[in-house]
Parts: C-alpha cells; sequence; structure tokens
C-alpha cells in the first residue's frame, strides 16, 4: 500500500510538473511543445518508472550507466532515454550497446569523449545519435563541461568530425544546490549564439538544456528547450551505496 502511494505521488507531481513547463512557456511567449520535459529517475525503482510511464510519460535520463544499464531492458523500448552529465570515454560501449533506445547523451564535455562515441555509434551500426555539448557555465571546479572559452572549438569538432554524432544543441548542469542564477542561463545562450554563428546553424533549431527541479520554470522563461526533473517528479533520491558513473 505504501509503495503504491508513492507512486500516485510520483503521476501528481508529474501532471504538476507538466503544467507548470507549459505555463512558464506561455509567459515567455513559446509555444509548450517546444519545450521538452525530462523525467529524471535515477535511484529510482523500475515500479516508480513504470507508474510514470503508464501515466503517459516517454522520456526519462539517468546520470549512471550501470543503472541505465539495468533499467532500460526491464522498460519498453519507445523511452526515450537520456544519458546526462559526465560520461566515462570507457563506458561509451556499453552503454550504446546495452540501450538500443538511447535518444540524447547530455553531453559531451571534451573531444576524447566526442571521438569515443562517434566510433562506438560506427562500429555498432547505430543511426547517428544526437549528442549536446555540456558547458561549465558556474565555474565550479566540481562540475563537468567544457569551458565555456572552449565551447565553440568542441562544438566544431562534433560538427566537422565526427560524422556518427548529431550536434543537437548544449546544455549545463546548476549550482551546487542544483539551482542556477540568471547568469548561469545567460551565459549558455551567449554560448548557443556563438556556436551558431560560427557554424552557420540556426538557434531555434539548436537546444539548450538547462533547468532542474529548483529552477525549470526560470530556465524555460531564458529559453530553455529541454527541463531535467528528478526529485520533483519522484521524490528525494536515496543513495544506499556509492555509485560510479
Amino acid at each position: 500500500m505504501a509503495a503504491a502511494a508513492v507512486e500516485n505521488v510520483a503521476v501528481s507531481a508529474l501532471r504538476s510538473v507538466v503544467l507548470r513547463v507549459r505555463q512558464a512557456a506561455e509567459r515567455s511567449g513559446r509555444n509548450p511543445s517546444q519545450v521538452r520535459l525530462v523525467a529524471v529517475s535515477k535511484t529510482k525503482p523500475i515500479s516508480l518508472i513504470r507508474q510514470v510511464y503508464d501515466a503517459g510519460h516517454r522520456r526519462f535520463g539517468e546520470n549512471y550507466v550501470q543503472e541505465i544499464l539495468e533499467k532500460a531492458p526491464q522498460l519498453s523500448e519507445d523511452i526515450e532515454w537520456h544519458f546526462i552529465g559526465h560520461l566515462q570515454s570507457n563506458k561509451v560501449k556499453s552503454l550504446l550497446a546495452g540501450v538500443p533506445n538511447l535518444a540524447l547523451v547530455e553531453g559531451v564535455d571534451n573531444v576524447k569523449l566526442a571521438n569515443h562515441l562517434d566510433r562506438a555509434v560506427s562500429n555498432l551500426g547505430r543511426n547517428p545519435l544526437k549528442v549536446l555539448v555540456q558547458v561549465n557555465t558556474s565555474g565550479e571546479e566540481s562540475k563537468s563541461g567544457v569551458d565555456p572559452s572552449g565551447c565553440v572549438e568542441l562544438a566544431k569538432h562534433v560538427k566537422l568530425q565526427c560524422p556518427n554524432l548529431v550536434l543537437s544543441g548544449l546544455m549545463t548542469i546548476g549550482m551546487r544546490d542544483y539551482t542556477s542564477t540568471p547568469e548561469n542561463f545567460r551565459m549558455l545562450s551567449k554560448c548557443r549564439t556563438e556556436v551558431c554563428k560560427e557554424l552557420g546553424m540556426a538557434e531555434e533549431n539548436f537546444e539548450l538544456s538547462m533547468g532542474m527541479s529548483g529552477d525549470f520554470e526560470q530556465a524555460i522563461e531564458m529559453g530553455s528547450t529541454n527541463v531535467r526533473v528528478g526529485s520533483t517528479i519522484f521524490g528525494p533520491r536515496e543513495y544506499p551505496k556509492k555509485q560510479a558513473n
């Protein structure tokens, strides 16, 4: 009974977040369909994810390779999985081989990782994989991501030297408490302008993945096209043991 109650709470929370996403988009004069909501389910059980799936949601995100490798095969193939955050190069092959419905990697933060992903996609015979370049907009050493000053060069490498990857946009992770200041969001938007100018791409077709549970509405109002919401939907995360990504 208790587990069912938690699951029902998650479904109610999902519906509330969907409404808040729509309202934030409308406040900024945007069509809500321009904003993607990713339910971040790290540390959460299959039963809880399935309940949210049964409520109609199809986009889920994970931060740990081992966790997504365990969960994805037990869930429907029509889920669009996002891998979010730092990805170690030596785990690229297992991730891509183990999750055929991996839709997006958020994000690529160095040339070595981009090259590993490009080769793995080719070797596995997968369709080209969408990726976002991860930018460290807060300047925190604990955060992964390329420095804003190196964003254009990394994006150019992915676009021009990695034929099996689709450069789809940029992403950033917020401050230590998983909220961001407007400056973080403005910095990512500035990076997008610079990247699109250098590569001759249309800004409106280049994604900005920014905004999490504590700041997703502000992020949408400042142009985010992809928000990653975990604890607001699923409840506080539980870490029974230290996990490696």
